[in-house]
């Protein structure tokens, strides 16, 4: 599955390689929340946060907006959970409905805030990263 990406995104992506030495497998610039997600190769999320966060706070100020980083993972359960941190994941159930890839995401009674986020964001955030990454078409928390 190809990604497209637009000339932000892939300005971004430069900028942030460059800086932090790791490899972006994806970015979504997230306007209404001033914010920039990028989705690093399995293994260098150390490498993009850098010593004591140094990257992360440069990456911060060149761009002047909000950063968050996710190690990507074939496994879509790994990926997901990796999506949904802080949020502790139980388990992960998937399922076909109406011919749509659901994943049933069960978490932690305290962490389920977390897992949904102010106004949804990290929910929606969770969903579009995996259709775009493992074609999951709906996520749910249970």
């Amino acid at each position: 599955m190809r990604l497209r990406l637009g000339a932000d995104e892939i300005r971004y992506i430069g900028l942030f390689e460059s800086i932090t030495g790791a490899t972006v497998k994806d970015c979504i610039v997230e306007e209404s929340e001033e914010t920039i997600v990028f989705v690093v190769k399995d293994g260098e999320m150390g490498l993009a946060i850098g010593k004591k966060g140094a990257n992360l706070q440069k990456v911060k100020e060149m761009i002047n907006k909000g950063i968050e980083i996710v190690e990507y993972s074939d496994d879509p359960t790994k990926f997901l959970e990796n999506v949904m941190k802080p949020a502790k994941i139980i388990s992960v159930k998937y399922s076909d409905k109406d011919g749509k890839r659901v994943a049933g995401v069960e978490v932690n009674r305290k962490d389920r805030g977390i897992a949904i986020g102010r106004s949804g964001k990290n929910i929606r955030r969770a969903k579009e990263l995996l259709k775009r990454h493992h074609g999951l078409d709906d996520v749910m928390i249970m």
